[in-house]
């Protein structure tokens, strides 16, 4: 006849894997998280980081042009520098409309002043404008949309916070533009995101 052998639990082992269990500390998400990590990822703070950031190397950009060149234009069909600059002010009036539910397609824009000197300023006032209506707006104001334009003479709905990044790296785009128009009418260039011919950084 033959005997069935039947194999034994080793005890020792099970213990072993539950004591080893019990070292496992438990981290919970919240603890996981670094601190501020939730506040720095909002879509709101990277814009304020971003428009902060921006802002002061764009006025850089903008104060390095001759201040008597406010008419250069490089070719008849390009805008002349200081209307070129005034854009940036215009974008910031489109950011503060949306926000407000002011902003209407087309939109009545801020009409070109007289000089570079309130080109400046207006600038810098849009910006604190800019700045106290996005921090003063709901996070669920940023996700509400806006009319706003979509493709050539095309106008629909368009998130609010689509709007803002639009104009803010708009505006890096044309600060790259008048960094041309400063060298070719006779300007040193500064620095960007990185060292110029004008401002080396070694």
């Amino acid at each position: 006849m033959a005997t069935r052998h039947t194999k034994k639990r080793t005890p020792a082992r099970a213990s072993t894997t539950k004591k080893a269990r019990k070292k496992t500390p438990h981290v919970s998400a919240q603890r996981a998280r670094p601190t501020g990590s939730a506040e720095t990822s909002s879509p709101k703070r990277q814009f304020l980081d971003a428009l902060t950031s921006e802002h002061a190397t764009t006025l850089k950009v903008m104060r390095a042009f001759p201040a008597d060149k406010g008419a250069f234009q490089p070719h008849p069909r390009s805008q002349s520098a200081k209307r070129l600059m005034w854009t940036f002010v215009q974008e910031q009036a489109v950011v503060v409309g949306a926000l407000k539910g002011t902003l209407k397609m087309p939109p009545t824009l801020p009409p070109e002043p007289a000089t570079l000197a309130e080109v400046f300023a207006a600038y810098e006032r849009g910006a604190k404008e800019v700045s106290a209506a996005v921090t003063g707006a709901a996070d669920a104001r940023l996700l509400a949309t806006t009319p706003f334009f979509t493709g050539p003479r095309a106008i629909g709905e368009v998130p609010i916070i689509s709007v803002m990044w639009l104009m803010l790296m708009d505006s890096v785009h044309h600060r790259g533009q008048l960094s041309v128009y400063i060298r070719m009418a006779g300007g040193l260039v500064p620095s960007i995101y990185g060292p110029s011919a004008d401002e080396p950084w070694m």
